[in-house]
């Protein structure tokens, strides 16, 4: 999925995403471990609290260089 997410309609960072999540727009949500754990803290939450279907990335340089942006990314969600 992770090849995917370059094309994929999606939302990028912690407060779009935790909006998806919320309002269950999510499909799945990529979150890096090595971002601070204070910021996804309430994002891991938010998927198991709706059940929603969480991958860990390894770093942030790499998901944000999946999702097509340049910069490191914490959180992508890809939409329904």
């Amino acid at each position: 999925m992770l090849s995917e997410l370059h094309t994929a309609h999606k939302v990028i960072g912690v407060k779009q995403s935790k909006k998806a999540i919320r309002d269950g727009k999510a499909a799945e949500v990529f979150v890096a471990l090595d971002a601070e754990k204070r910021v996804v803290g309430p994002v891991y939450e938010l998927c198991s609290e709706t059940d929603t279907k969480l991958t860990e990335i390894t770093t942030m340089t790499e998901l944000g260089d999946a999702a097509g942006i340049d910069v490191g990314a914490a959180v992508v969600t890809v939409l329904r």
